[in-house]
């Protein structure tokens, strides 16, 4: 296998310093591996996106070292025990409209104008 490149090097420096950084916070730990794995299958030559998460990533690492952050959480959209339909657990009968705005009622514009 070839040399890992500098990008390389640097994502997996900056993956050891959360790890380090989150520990003893409660979530911490959890939350850099699933983010790590998440993007794990990235392509290489995906670089733009790449550079865009390590930025991300270092941010994230001042925040944790900057001693204001006590644990480390997600936003995450529970699922109704059971599994049942999409966002909020409600069955999808496939009928229905599927945003706010997609059942509302357009007034028709008379043949005036007006």
């Amino acid at each position: 296998m070839s040399r890992p490149s500098r990008l390389q090097r640097q994502v997996l420096s900056l993956y050891r310093e959360l790890l380090r950084a989150g520990r003893g916070k409660p979530g911490a730990e959890a939350r850099v591996r699933a983010e790590f794995r998440r993007h794990a299958g990235l392509p290489r030559s995906d670089v733009l996106r790449i550079e865009y998460l390590y930025r991300r990533g270092r941010r994230q690492l001042q925040l944790l070292r900057s001693g204001h952050a006590t644990a480390m959480g997600a936003f995450v959209r529970l699922r109704e025990p059971g599994g049942v339909g999409g966002p909020g657990g409600l069955p999808d009968d496939g009928d229905g409209p599927r945003s706010p705005l997609e059942g509302a009622r357009v007034p028709k514009t008379p043949p005036g104008g007006r």
